[in-house]
């Protein structure tokens, strides 16, 4: 049965858990009773967020402030969990952005390598931090990476972003092949227009530019994502989904958005 509960009292980890998809993943999961790890940079959301997941689901939550594009952090941090954290059942890869939307070659070495070192690099960097104790436990868990219907194909202005994200799905590919003789699962999600702060960063702070984004649109909300994730953790061991596609109503894809004036 689809409805059975297989998670509750596993543990996950969620990267860029301080907001948008991240925090509502780290909430779907806590009210399917998961102990949860949150991790990112903004210390002060984590642990604002653990005190309303505490509170609200009465879960354990463990918050770690933690940068994903350093390396020797990741190692250090991650390997130095608590006894009772260092067991995942389920990783979520969702710390990612974007930065700029410029024509490649106007690109800044910094804009292309805060977009590279947080959505590869960073993403690397965790899942082979905690992947070998993964398999060493040999029971049933679940990657899964957030990636985005922009890894499909490039559109003006994004072909950085839109060159990691695919990335992200070759990663995901590869790793579930390399992962096929063991019982761990590899999803990778992509959502097409989320409403995030996502276009803030982007924008660098354009509250203007970012606002329009999302006009004449209803785009998905960061919850519409975290059902999906909640959903896929929670599956029959047996029940494996490799990738899907979420777009809003009115998007046919990464480029072909219809917005009512």
């Amino acid at each position: 049965m689809y409805n059975e509960n297989r998670v509750k009292g596993k543990t996950a980890l969620i990267t860029g858990a301080s907001s948008g998809i991240g925090r509502s993943c780290a909430i779907a999961l806590a009210k399917l009773g998961m102990n949860i790890i949150i991790v990112a940079r903004r210390n002060d959301l984590l642990l604002d967020l653990k005190k309303i997941i505490e509170q609200e689901y009465l879960v354990k939550v463990l918050a770690l402030q933690l940068d994903v594009r350093n390396d020797n952090e990741v190692k250090e941090k991650l390997s130095k969990l608590p006894v009772e954290w260092k067991d995942i059942d389920i990783l979520i890869n969702n710390a990612g952005l974007a930065s700029g939307l410029d024509k490649l070659y106007n690109n800044s070495s910094e804009d292309i390598s805060t977009v590279i070192d947080t959505n590869i690099k960073g993403l690397l960097y965790v899942t082979n931090a905690l992947l070998p104790h993964m398999i060493e436990r040999d029971i049933p868990a679940t990657i899964i990476n957030m990636g985005s219907v922009a890894g499909d194909a490039a559109y003006a202005g994004g072909a950085v972003y839109c060159a990691s994200k695919a990335a992200v799905k070759i990663l995901s590919d590869g790793l579930r092949i390399d992962l096929v003789d063991t019982k761990i699962k590899v999803t990778d999600i992509k959502p097409g227009l989320v409403e995030t702060n996502f276009s803030m960063v982007r924008f660098k702070g354009d509250k203007e530019r970012a606002k329009k984004v999302y006009q004449g649109i209803k785009a998905l909300t960061p919850d519409d994502i975290a059902e999906t994730v909640a959903y896929i953790a929670n599956l029959p061991t047996n029940v494996h989904i490799a990738e899907i596609t979420l777009l809003c109503n009115n998007q046919a894809d990464g480029r072909t958005i219809y917005k009512q004036n």
